[in-house]
């Protein structure tokens, strides 16, 4: 099976540095070094497009664009990218997703996937009107996707649940193909509800054997509904030539953080209530330069400064292929990846890893794949995930 690859569309903006933000923190003054203009993130999405990703990551929330507007407008500057839009359930309702959905599909030659977010901060839930709890924010997100699959199966939804209803939600018209919807979480009521109703499980980056164990309770509970997930991770990537060129240009990174803004970061992500972001954040335990790398090639620099993702694989091309083989055989099949500026990486992982990874029959550019459209018996749909 040919492994699939997505790029990040960096909507907080970019730069030659760690661009921060997330998990209620603010975006860092580092990006506005490159601002996410409808220009400047078409030529990324057309940059990965060649290269070979299969489609593109937008984040969501206050400290960025809008995933929605920002991919509708760049997609009309693309042929083939796919866009894993973000969006948060309790801030829209089903029908109207699942009818944004449908359009979006259509106007984009069936390009759209789906990154359902729950949302991990009270602080910021609460500034777009939504005062749930966490608990009830995941709850939440099942009757939601319980709606959005019978509208995009075509039937009418009459619905009177714990936190949504609907009477007589129907389509006129059903989007085709079914867009795949993404979803992660690493509490235990984001697992209950990845495995009653995502396709496609989601994980930040952590250390293999804590990827293989949180992939093992998420395959227990899908085997305990029925279902089988697929699974997919969340990474940085800084890769080149050679291994000493890849963590020069991490210490490079490294050196540009401001001691006061990683202070102030690391504040506010440890007020998170986020499982995930609790997990990430003792990856690194305080950020002691020396203790940054917490697995061969794994690098937790990236979360000193940065909320959600803050791992990132470094190395040599050959051991970054390595690295996602060591992911693979755990049962990973899709690879969500960026990288600072994420212009010039999208090329030096497009260039210098996915052609050892053809080599090895590992992977194919999409280009070269069968693309005719199929429409699914019922929506893929992934666990919550943030960016």
């Amino acid at each position: 099976m040919s492994l699939t690859f997505h790029w990040f569309l960096p909507t907080n903006g970019d730069s030659r540095h760690v661009v921060g933000g997330g998990h209620g923190t603010p975006a860092t003054a580092s990006g506005r070094d490159r601002p996410p203009t409808v220009a400047y993130l078409s030529q990324i999405a057309r940059a990965a497009e060649d290269v070979g990703f299969a489609g593109a990551l937008t984040p969501t929330g206050a400290w960025c664009e809008d995933a929605w507007l920002t991919t509708a407008m760049v997609s009309q500057h693309t042929e083939r990218l796919k866009f894993l839009v973000a969006f948060r359930p309790g801030l829209i309702s089903p029908t109207l997703a699942a009818q944004m959905a449908s359009t979006f599909q259509r106007q984009t030659g069936g390009r759209l996937l789906l990154n359902v977010v729950t949302g991990g901060e009270n602080q910021e839930q609460r500034a777009f009107g939504d005062f749930l709890d966490k608990d009830s924010r995941y709850r939440r997100t099942g009757e939601f996707l319980q709606v959005i699959r019978e509208l995009w199966r075509g039937g009418t939804v009459d619905l009177h649940g714990e936190h949504l209803r609907v009477q007589g939600a129907a389509l006129s018209r059903v989007p085709d193909p079914v867009p795949e919807v993404y979803f992660g979480g690493s509490s235990p009521i984001a697992g209950e509800i990845a495995a009653r109703h995502a396709d496609v499980y989601l994980t930040w980056g952590e250390p293999p054997a804590q990827v293989a164990e949180k992939l093992d309770r998420i395959r227990s509970l899908a085997a305990a509904e029925g279902r089988t997930l697929r699974f997919g991770i969340r990474l940085h990537v800084i890769t080149r030539d050679t291994a000493e060129q890849a963590w020069a240009e991490a210490n490079r990174l490294l050196d540009g953080f401001d001691p006061e803004t990683v202070a102030s970061v690391q504040a506010g992500l440890a007020r998170s209530e986020s499982e995930g972001q609790r997990r990430m954040l003792a990856l690194h335990g305080g950020g002691s330069r020396d203790r940054l790398e917490i697995h061969p090639n794994l690098w937790a620099g990236i979360g000193l400064v940065r909320g959600g993702a803050g791992t990132a694989l470094v190395g040599s091309h050959d051991e970054v292929a390595e690295r996602i083989k060591e992911y693979q055989a755990l049962g990973i099949e899709e690879f969500i990846l960026s990288g600072y500026p994420h212009l010039e990486e999208a090329y030096w992982f497009g260039e210098g890893v996915l052609p050892r990874l053809a080599a090895q029959g590992l992977w194919r550019h999409p280009a070269d794949q069968d693309t005719a459209p199929t429409t699914p018996t019922q929506p893929a749909v992934l666990a919550p995930f943030a960016s």
